[in-house]
């Protein structure tokens, strides 16, 4: 499957930090939209979602994955069904029958809309709690695996899966600083914008302390599935 990077002027990356009455800290990011093309015919969008946390509903404090539009939309159907409609989730950006894959302007509106859903749905405890939440945004498997994995009808569990997730690198304190950077140049006057110092130590001390991990560059998270927990 092909690949092409989808270069955005207008956004180019989103951070958010939600902190419980414990100041304990979940950081996520939504960027690097690329174009996958299975075929001449058929190709779509994925973007990266990075996860950077202290926070105890997290097993695993640092992850990267890639999802596209269509999963952001199962995901809000799954959290809204196990939430048992006992609270109203935040709206995902409107699809659009004209969206564009060469529209560097519809994409960046889009991204920056995925952003702001994850950064709702990850102030909620009841949220927080969900499996199908954890397996979105830590592990690679497909929409149909991750509803097997959070209904126990696989051989590992929630936690193997977002374990086994292959992890990369994050960027340099000097990409960070560019990316605070970017994403502050808006009329934006959060509390990351006025003091991007301080996110950068964190985030530098945060990635110092999980360097051990970051070392582990595993290979897809289904072949570390197969080879320890066999097919599912």
């Amino acid at each position: 499957m092909a690949t092409a990077r989808v270069r955005v002027h207008s956004v180019q990356n989103f951070s958010v930090s939600s902190a419980s009455s414990m100041q304990q800290i979940i950081s996520v990011w939504v960027r690097d939209p690329r174009i996958q093309k299975n075929d001449f015919w058929h190709a779509y969008i994925d973007y990266e979602i990075c996860l950077h946390t202290d926070s105890v509903c997290f097993t695993k404090k640092i992850s990267t994955v890639r999802r596209r539009y269509s999963e952001f939309v199962w995901l809000r159907q799954k959290l809204q069904a196990n939430s048992l409609l006992r609270i109203k989730l935040p709206e995902l950006p409107p699809k659009n029958p004209f969206f564009s894959l060469n529209n560097a302007q519809q994409i960046g509106d889009r991204m920056k809309g995925l952003q702001t859903f994850l950064e709702q749905i990850l102030q909620s405890p009841l949220l927080l709690s969900d499996s199908c939440l954890h397996l979105f945004l830590q592990s690679q498997l497909s929409v149909a695996k991750m509803e097997a994995c959070a209904a126990g009808r696989t051989n590992y569990s929630v936690a193997q899966a977002v374990q086994r997730c292959g992890l990369r690198r994050f960027h340099s304190v000097e990409d960070l600083q560019k990316d605070l950077s970017l994403s502050c140049d808006s009329d934006s006057d959060s509390s990351e914008c006025r003091d991007p110092e301080h996110k950068i130590k964190d985030l530098v001390l945060n990635k110092s302390k999980s360097a051990g991990l970051l070392e582990l560059m595993g290979s897809s998270q289904e072949e570390m599935l197969s080879s320890s927990s066999g097919s599912t």
